[in-house]
């Protein structure tokens, strides 16, 4: 894993090595979902990365980048969110990525990303705003990393 995994472990996260982690359309989404909940289970945070959509934009590959990201959602964000619902406590996912890398340029671009951050305290879950890599002017955007992190972490029960 190169620099990234050093990056992890630079800031002080615990680096889970999942059998079968492939980087691609084959990897072992399953053990990934599995390893995230069993480290939530004493952890507080969770980073899960899944490289095949980058890679497939490399490739320029747009249906295999499709599955790529429709595989993340229905084998990554889908199970995790169901795993953390049984639990029945509060949590926060914030889903996003770490760059674009269009189809059509084949390398990443430094456009800001879309985050979608879905909090379980929420009775109303859903902004109606959509998620994707098409650029919208009118979405709003946070411009600094830690307005993120801020809104991931608070501790606070928020006002609807």
């Amino acid at each position: 894993m190169g620099r990234g995994k050093k990056t992890f472990i630079h800031a002080g996260l615990s680096v889970i090595d999942v059998p079968g982690a492939t980087g691609y359309l084959d990897t072992n989404y399953q053990g990934k979902v599995q390893a995230a909940l069993d480290a939530l289970l004493t952890q507080d945070f969770v980073f899960v990365h899944v490289e095949a959509p980058d890679e497939t934009g490399h490739q320029g590959l747009l249906d295999k980048k499709i599955q790529a990201i429709e595989d993340f959602d229905s084998r990554i964000v889908a199970p995790i969110i169901a795993g953390l619902r049984a639990r029945g406590e509060d949590f926060r996912v914030a889903v996003t990525m770490d760059h674009f890398t269009p189809i059509a340029l084949r390398t990443h671009t430094s456009d800001p990303v879309p985050v979608c951050l879905y909090d379980s305290r929420e009775k109303n879950a859903g902004s109606g705003l959509p998620f994707s890599e098409k650029p919208e002017a009118d979405l709003p955007f946070l411009t600094e990393s830690h307005q993120l992190i801020e809104r991931l972490f608070e501790q606070q029960e928020r006002q609807d």
